[in-house]
């Protein structure tokens, strides 16, 4: 067992771990500073694949600039307040969909897993992660989805401050 592969286990168990406890946090806040983890641990895997420019990315604009939002719009809406109210509720359907869409997805996780393994490896490919060829996809393929994101995390700021605002 090689050193790389070692240290990708151990780094994945993290990143594994970190999102599991994120999902089960009952603190918004605990949550994101888990968020923060599990985008760390990604960025050491992109560091194990040889692209250093999509580690570094990882780090200053998820881990950095994304999560820094984050953390400012639950400050800011209160949700650790929110969150000592009592519980709604809950919908009734809402537990049998839940064991159902998991069921699903425990089915597909093992058919993709099985086929995938009966294949054999798929043959390695070079792929060019530098922040030249990066731009270019980003600019050429991917624009429209590029601007739609864009968008979207400007409504989500502006619902965050009318939601925050006092009502006079």
């Amino acid at each position: 067992m090689s050193a790389d592969f070692l240290l990708f286990l151990i780094v994945g168990f993290v990143a594994i771990a970190a999102a599991t406890a994120m999902l089960f946090s009952r603190s918004a806040l605990y949550a994101a500073l888990f968020l923060i983890t599990n985008f760390g641990a990604v960025a050491v895997l992109y560091l194990l694949l040889n692209a250093p420019f999509l580690a570094m990315v990882q780090i200053s604009v998820y881990a950095g600039a994304i999560m820094v939002r984050f953390l400012f719009v639950i400050m800011l809406v209160g949700a650790e307040r929110r969150g000592r109210e009592p519980e709604a509720p809950t919908l009734r359907w809402q537990r049998p969909l839940a064991i159902v869409l998991a069921i699903v997805l425990v089915v597909q996780a093992a058919y993709v897993f099985i086929t995938r393994a009966a294949a054999g490896p798929a043959p390695a490919e070079t792929v060019d992660a530098g922040p030249l060829s990066i731009g270019k996809t980003l600019i050429g393929s991917y624009l429209l989805p590029f601007e739609v994101i864009a968008i979207v995390l400007l409504a989500a700021m502006v619902g965050a401050v009318v939601l925050t605002r006092e009502r006079s």
